[in-house]
C-alpha cells in the first residue's frame, strides 16, 4: 500500500469510528430525555393526585387516573401505568408506592428501571431489584398468596 492508500483508509477508518460514536450517543441521549420526560409527567399526576385526595379526603379512582393521565401526556407516554390506589388505606406510609411505570431501554446504556410515585408525592427512579424488593414489602398479601408465591 502507498501513502495515499493508508491515509485514504485511516481517514475513513476515522469517520465510521466517529459517526458509530455519534449514533450511540444520540441513541443514550433519545433514552435519558425519554426517562426524565416520563418523571416529569409522573411528578405532575402526582400533584394532581395529592390535590384531588386534599379536596376529596381520597385517592382518585383508576378510571379518574386515567382520563388525567391521558390529558398530561400529549407528547409523553407512561405505557403500561400502574395504580395501586386499592391497596391504599387510612395506615399508609407516606413512602407507599400509589404508582409506577416500568421503562425498558433497548441498545442503550441506560439500565431498564421504574418511574415510582409515591403516597407522599414523590417521583423517582429505582433499579428493577429495587423496585421489586420494596414492592415486595409493601404488598398485602394474604397467608395463602404467600404460600403460592413460595411455591413458585
Amino acid at each position: 500500500m502507498n501513502k495515499r492508500q493508508k491515509a485514504l483508509l485511516t481517514e475513513s477508518i476515522i469517520i465510521i469510528v466517529i459517526t458509530a460514536a455519534a449514533v450511540v450517543a444520540m441513541i443514550n441521549l433519545k433514552q435519558w430525555v425519554s426517562r426524565s420526560e416520563a418523571i416529569q409527567v409522573m411528578e405532575q399526576l402526582g400533584q394532581v393526585v395529592l390535590q384531588y385526595r386534599k379536596e376529596n379526603g381520597s385517592l382518585p379512582s383508576g378510571d379518574d387516573v386515567k382520563g388525567i393521565q391521558e390529558k398530561l401526556q400529549e407528547e409523553v407516554r407512561l405505557d403500561r401505568l400502574q395504580y395501586r390506589a386499592q391497596w391504599i388505606d387510612v395506615d399508609s406510609a407516606p413512602d407507599e408506592i400509589l404508582a409506577y411505570t416500568e421503562k425498558r431501554f433497548r441498545a442503550s446504556l441506560l439500565d431498564d428501571g421504574y418511574v415510582v410515585l409515591h403516597l407522599d408525592g414523590r417521583v423517582e427512579w429505582m433499579s428493577k431489584e429495587e423496585f421489586q424488593k420494596l414492592l415486595a414489602q409493601q404488598r398485602r398479601l394474604s397467608p395463602q398468596d404467600l404460600q403460592i408465591l413460595q411455591d413458585l
